[in-house]
């Protein structure tokens, strides 16, 4: 896995330089998608999509290039500060930015932020060893834990599971610091029980420590997940499908966030559509691009407006073709 990653790092690189060349004619307008680092999924998120923009150029006018930055956090804020035209960010955190809240608090509302289209999931996931004999989230009370460095946001989701659910720390025999190169390590050599992880699938992460050691991954119960879903509007129901990683055959139940593209109100409706349209009109190759998108489906992908406003041309385009946003069962 680890040489597949690597190969799709490289293949990407080549793409964000191959995209950053400028072009000569004063016609074309330059977009710009902010990103994360070059080995997360964000990166070749955003060359891929530029790569389908760029396929039609020659007659929308418009050329798209990649940025790696520090991600949703730096998009949003670049985003604001009309430094990138378009970022892809978590659904949490563009919630906080539109509304101002959270780690966006002392910034104040963002209500220019708008919402081009949705990726893919990124559940919550909780991985145990196996021996610890843990299913459920329930069975995580007097286990020893990782929650993910603090400040991150799978440390923030899991302490908002844990409130939800009227518990709290001491629920738990420990909740151990860890670095997070070291995470692997921890569970296999029985130091934890169990950690948290949060991002898309497959994973690499995931893949490493389900091949190091017997895991499980953790479900959590129907009714926490629905009360996750129905309280936070940026929340949504995700399963991670069986089959998917060593030794875990059966399908895992949990939520998660996702990864959306978003602009600036300020963005031409011009630039909105034939960006939604170019993802859209070349869906099967798109999914190809990398190992995460293999599962996208289109209904799921159409932006809805729970979280923020969508983008007008992103709207027209999907009022021309009939679509409207599916809601994961």
């Amino acid at each position: 896995m680890g040489s597949i990653r690597n190969i799709y790092t490289i293949l990407f690189a080549f793409v964000a330089v191959f995209s950053a060349v400028p072009h000569t004619s004063a016609a074309e307008k330059n977009v710009t998608i902010g990103t994360a680092g070059v080995t997360g999924v964000y990166y070749p998120a955003g060359g891929s999509i530029c790569r389908m923009v760029n396929r039609g150029r020659k007659e929308h006018g418009i050329h798209c290039a990649v940025e790696s930055t520090g991600g949703s956090i730096a998009n949003l804020e670049s985003i604001h500060n009309k430094e990138l035209e378009l970022g892809i960010v978590q659904s949490d955190l563009l919630y906080y930015a539109y509304n101002g809240k959270e780690i966006f608090s002392d910034a104040g509302m963002d209500r220019k932020l708008r919402v081009l289209l949705s990726l893919h999931f990124e559940p919550f996931t909780i991985v145990a060893r196996k021996n610890a004999k843990i299913n459920m989230f329930d069975d995580l009370k007097g286990k020893r834990i990782y929650i993910g460095p603090a400040g991150s946001g799978m440390r923030a989701t899991m302490e908002e599971l844990i409130t939800q659910k009227g518990l709290n720390k001491k629920t738990f025999a420990n909740i151990v610091d860890v670095k997070s190169s070291d995470q692997t390590k921890a569970l296999c050599e029985g130091k934890i029980d169990a950690l948290v992880y949060a991002g898309g699938h497959p994973n690499g992460a995931i893949q490493q420590v389900t091949s190091s050691c017997a895991t499980t991954l953790v479900s959590i119960a129907k009714a926490d997940i629905e009360k996750m879903v129905a309280t936070h509007p940026f929340y949504v129901k995700a399963a991670i499908p069986g089959g998917m990683y060593n030794g875990n055959t059966q399908e895992t139940r949990t939520f998660g966030v996702r990864a959306l593209l978003v602009a600036s109100a300020d963005l031409g409706n011009d630039v909105a559509y034939e960006t939604v349209k170019a993802v859209f009109e070349n869906l099967d190759n798109f999914k190809t691009l990398h190992p995460v998108f293999s599962t996208l489906e289109a209904d799921y992908m159409v932006a809805n407006d729970t979280i923020a406003p969508i983008h007008t041309g992103a709207e027209k385009y999907y009022r021309e073709k009939g679509m409207s946003p599916a809601i994961p069962k």
